[in-house]
């Protein structure tokens, strides 16, 4: 008991600590992909934020299992350095029975993977789906900044300032094009500012599907010059000179979300035959036992001499570990746009490992068989 708690706490803090390390970084990666979104207002920092900690979720389940293995490595690795692997060999610890109390910890993390993949990554890709859309359909108008144009709901709505101080301030030579089925209205306003106080007096609320939204998201356009542009044969163009009008850069028609494999629920794509469904589900039951593999596979890469540097497996460990894994997100494509069929699907990357994993331990279970069969 106290063997295998001090092996558990050996490689727990380096995980801890590389988990940490690596959510920080995926973290980073992930907010800079929408920085410059949130710069020209098209993304709010809640929004950021929320984005960010899906995106986190989805890739723990990578994240966990690489932390895990690189920590093996790394903890027994440290134990051969420092002789310790042979001073529990005196005690008759075997190596049968670290692999036993490294597979314990393997186990259990193995599950929280699992989970990760089968439960939270589908709601996670849900989430994060209907987060993207909403925020290709929503702008801060008060963020907005000149000589930028702002291009959102999918191109329906295009808006450019030519003159602006900064937020909070009026806005110069406004240009708006909203795209309608029939027809395209372009505005042309001379001053433009963000009100709470709704419609303006004696305006013109431009033409567009008629929906509450909340007063801060309205913009008043004063001495704007107003051109509906027919698309469509038989329309007729117009042109309008207002003082003010009232325009909503949010407005727009609810659309309803795609099917997407990576949201769909795990029992819903389990029932599916379709090659995109068949992918994820492999996948999604494939990660946990990838995290026991590579544990397996951590414990014979750490094996070392003593006083050897505690890092020297390391690098041979990452790069089993980055070539593993562009063979597994491979045939996982391949098996999705149906270059491989259901079987043998991804599993043939996990074999390979298990493959690796076997030839490296191969003296260790040549050595339990050679036991049992004396038992016997």
């Amino acid at each position: 008991m106290i063997i295998r708690t001090y092996l558990l706490r050996e490689i727990g803090k380096p995980m801890a600590a590389m988990l940490s390390i690596c959510m920080a970084l995926f973290a980073s990666y992930s907010a800079a992909d929408f920085l410059s979104e949130a710069v020209n207002g098209l993304l709010s920092a809640h929004t950021i934020l929320t984005l960010v900690a899906l995106k986190l979720l989805i890739g723990l389940e990578v994240l966990v299992p690489v932390s895990l293995y690189l920590s093996i490595v790394l903890a027994l690795g440290t134990l051969y350095g420092n002789s310790e692997i042979t001073a529990l060999h005196a005690l008759r610890v075997t190596p049968g029975m670290m692999l036993r109390h490294v597979m314990v910890l393997a186990g259990a993390v193995a599950l929280a993977v699992g989970s990760l993949s089968l439960i939270v990554r589908p709601w996670a890709y849900h989430r994060l789906h209907d987060l993207s859309q909403a925020a290709a359909l929503t702008l801060d108008v008060d963020a907005m900044q000149a000589g930028t144009f702002y291009v959102v709901q999918n191109g329906a709505r295009v808006i450019f300032l030519t003159r602006r101080q900064g937020p909070g301030t009026p806005a110069r030579d406004v240009f708006v094009r909203i795209r309608h089925a029939k027809e395209t209205q372009i505005i042309h306003a001379e001053l433009g500012f963000p009100t709470e106080d709704g419609p303006a007096e004696n305006g013109q609320v431009a033409k567009g599907p008629a929906e509450k939204t909340p007063p801060e998201r309205l913009v008043v356009l004063r001495n704007a010059h107003v051109y509906d542009i027919a698309t469509q044969p038989g329309g007729q163009d117009r042109i309008m000179t207002v003082r003010a009008l009232t325009q909503d850069p949010n407005r727009h028609q609810a659309a309803t979300p795609g099917y997407s494999s990576v949201a769909a629920g795990s029992l819903r794509i389990a029932r599916s035959h379709d090659a995109a469904d068949v992918a994820e589900f492999q996948w999604r039951l494939s990660t946990p036992l990838t995290t026991l593999l590579l544990a397996l596979l951590a414990v014979p890469l750490a094996r070392g001499r003593p006083r050897q540097n505690r890092y020297g497996k390391l690098g041979t460990a990452i790069l089993i570990f980055f070539v593993y894994y562009l063979l597994y997100t491979s045939a996982r494509t391949w098996v999705q746009h149906g270059m491989v069929g259901t079987l043998p699907g991804i599993w043939w990357a996990p074999a390979m490992l298990a493959a690796l994993a076997a030839f490296l331990l191969r003296d260790q279970i040549a050595a339990g068989l050679t036991d049992r069969v004396r038992r016997a």
